[in-house]
């Protein structure tokens, strides 16, 4: 049966343990922090969960299929061209983000005078407009991993469209 649908939508997560550093790297933005995360790449937790919605919609597995923690290349590797290389794959398939929601969940650090710059940063990397992009934040009320200051997780929901 052909795909009739003229659109898809696609989920993703992605978690964090905190580690040593002096920032996180939150949707494309250095974000400063009393610590960093442990991650093969830069951690981004809100680009990751963003690449795993988009590879989900299309049916392309998840972002340690496109860019495994066993190769080195990826060895901190800026996930804003994890970002670009799966709008590149949408693209070749015939479609784009329509828009994206993205909740990051932590106590700490506050996301909300990020968020707008985060927005920014994604919607240039997909060439949407920034008004597509919504990045906002919530506590697990210091309630489980991140709750206790563990570790820093995001999700995000992709609409695509056929291009």
């Amino acid at each position: 049966m052909p795909d009739s649908l003229n659109i898809r939508i696609g989920q993703g997560f992605d978690v964090h343990a905190f580690g040593d550093g002096d920032h996180l790297m939150l949707g494309g933005v250095r974000v400063p922090h009393d610590r960093g995360v442990l991650a093969h790449s830069d951690g981004d937790v809100v680009l990751h969960a963003v690449c795993d919605a988009m590879l989900g919609a299309v049916a392309l597995g998840d972002i340690g299929r496109h860019f495994p923690p066993s190769d080195d290349r990826w060895k901190g590797a800026d996930s804003r061209a994890f970002l670009r290389h799966c709008d590149a794959l949408l693209r070749e398939r015939g479609w784009r983000v329509g828009n994206a929601d993205v909740t990051v969940i932590c106590e700490r650090p506050k996301v909300g005078p990020h968020a707008d710059a985060m927005r920014a940063c994604v919607a240039t990397d997909l060439g949407i407009d920034a008004d597509a992009v919504s990045i906002k934040a919530t506590t697990t009320e210091k309630l489980g991993f991140t709750g206790r200051g563990e570790g820093i997780a995001a999700q995000a929901v992709v609409l695509l469209v056929r291009a």
